[in-house]
């Protein structure tokens, strides 16, 4: 009998023997860089004459792997081999797919600290950022298993006389994944495991920054024993590549974590009907958010600034989930802010293989650039209290940055980042810092922190985001206690690691039966 789903624990770094097999794993994994990685369609592993480089952000100068880049015709191929592989997938007892789930769980976490420090190299992450994200990718892959043995239990229907009735839960079909870089585990095994578990095929479209990860991924796959044809490895170009296997007739659905703009595409997109296409295709999207913590005038002000600072520099800044504006009782204003400068102050910035360091660097080129032009138009926005630069030019570092009596307006306060900044506002009022907090296209998470509870009821009905945290920071969702998804711009309230996660990958078939 299987146990019941519990969360898998960080590892503990204070502990010596903890900090010598993460640092043995990184010693591991800067063995294997430079590598060169194919694609994977039907169970064949291919190599094409166009190639991508992945490098570590802390240092563009080294080469994390290369990776084979597919085109429309191999993309076809991927489609269609999954469509062959979901002939008999879809037909596998819910119990044995559960049981593949597992094993790949039981592997990774024998590997956990070698997969962690791959996500040091490839996406920058730190020491405790690289586990944590490890350590849900296990547990999406836990949680699904047990959650598609529980929808293939008889379903509770009222009973009449004479028939028997019985609903089920089928699978779909193909789907599209597209997962973020982000969270290039985490997410893209979660995305992943739930649309298999459920008894789709996939083609699966790595992040671009982030496909060594991925690519890894695919190896534990195989190790585990999945069938060829159900997980199709397709690295590629999103506006080609992403576009042409949305708009395929065969794509059934299209599960996507990543920014507004791209998830609004792939909606247009997939709300087009191809000739020879049967059904309308459903997409599953979390797109992002601009996620607010307001602190109340009666309130715990280390508290306020410990998860301001946690939520808005974790990782860069570079979480749906942060917090990228801190609207705070003006009665505490200036004692807030003050707290979280001093502590933005000793954050430590630079390469994150040193487990000494808080903050490493953003993702890429690219987004170094855009962090830089919103750097500049938060000057002008604002009062920049602490940062505001760029950090070592070694790699892609910002300097973790805050702009105080920024107006709700500006478009620092508005518009997504993703970086380590993050805007102070001033409420007159507990009610109007509600209004601010909701005066957002987007409404992924959000956080309060007050001692008055007549202020947190209210605000457990009136703050429009998916995941409201009462007290703590707006970053951190655990799989199975906090489902994840958000309202508005930030997409379909998906509710990743939650009981109806897997029905979005599912149909509901009643057949009923006179005697």
């Amino acid at each position: 009998m299987v146990e019941p789903f519990c969360n898998e624990p960080f590892t503990d770094f204070s502990q010596s023997g903890n900090r010598e097999a993460f640092a043995a794993a990184l010693k591991k994994v800067q063995a294997q860089l430079g590598q060169e990685y194919g694609l994977l369609i039907g169970g064949e592993k291919l190599m094409t004459a166009r190639k991508a480089v992945s490098v570590n952000p802390a240092d563009p100068t080294q080469v994390i792997g290369t990776v084979s880049q597919a085109d429309t015709a191999l993309a076809d191929r991927a489609i269609r081999a999954a469509a062959r592989a979901f002939t008999f997938w879809k037909s596998v007892p819910p119990a044995g797919r559960a049981r593949l789930l597992y094993k790949i769980a039981a592997i990774l976490r024998r590997r956990k600290a070698e997969f962690s420090a791959w996500m040091v190299v490839e996406a920058g992450k730190s020491w405790a950022e690289a586990d944590a994200d490890t350590a849900e990718a296990i547990d999406f892959l836990e949680f699904y298993g047990r959650e598609t043995e529980r929808l293939a239990q008889r379903q509770p229907l009222t009973r009449i006389p004479g028939e028997d009735n019985e609903l089920t839960y089928i699978p779909l079909g193909v789907g599209v994944i597209i997962p973020p870089w982000n969270f290039p585990l985490a997410i893209m095994a979660g995305l992943t495991s739930a649309a298999v578990a459920a008894g789709n095929t996939v083609v699966l479209k790595p992040a671009s920054a982030t496909p060594v990860v991925a690519a890894k991924f695919m190896e534990l796959l195989q190790l585990a024993g999945l069938p060829d044809g159900v997980v199709n490895f397709l690295p590629g170009s999103g506006q080609e590549v992403g576009d042409y296997l949305v708009e395929h007739p065969l794509t059934r659905f299209i599960s996507f974590t990543g920014s507004r703009e791209v998830g609004l595409r792939i909606n247009e997109l997939a709300a087009k009907t191809a000739p020879g296409q049967r059904w309308i295709k459903r997409v599953v999207a979390e797109m992002g958010g601009k996620d607010a913590i307001i602190v109340d005038s009666d309130s715990d002000l280390e508290l306020a600034a410990e998860a301001i600072t946690a939520s808005a520099f974790g990782f860069a800044g570079q979480k749906c989930s942060a917090c990228s504006r801190a609207i705070v009782h003006e009665s505490v204003y200036d004692d807030v802010l003050r707290r979280v400068a001093e502590r933005v102050s000793r954050l430590r910035v630079g390469d994150p293989s040193d487990p000494e360091i808080d903050v490493g660097p953003v993702i890429d080129a690219k987004a170094h650039l855009k962090i830089l032009e919103y750097l500049e138009i938060g000057s002008t926005e604002g009062r920049v209290v602490c940062g505001g630069g760029a950090g070592d030019a070694k790699g892609y570092y910002i300097e973790p940055t805050v702009i105080a009596d920024v107006d709700v307006k500006a478009r620092i306060a508005q518009e997504e980042i993703f970086g380590p900044v993050v805007a102070f506002i001033k409420a007159a009022s507990f009610d109007q810092a509600l209004e601010l907090a909701n005066d957002s296209e987007y409404g992924l998470t959000g956080a309060v922190i007050s001692r008055n509870r007549a202020h947190l009821e209210k605000a457990r009905t009136e703050f429009h985001v998916g995941n409201l945290y009462f007290n703590r920071k707006c970053t951190g969702a655990l799989v199975g206690v906090h489902p994840f998804g958000g309202f508005n711009m930030s997409g379909t309230d998906s509710k990743a690691g939650g009981r109806d996660y897997l029905l979005q990958f599912t149909q509901a078939k009643v057949v009923s039966e006179r005697f």
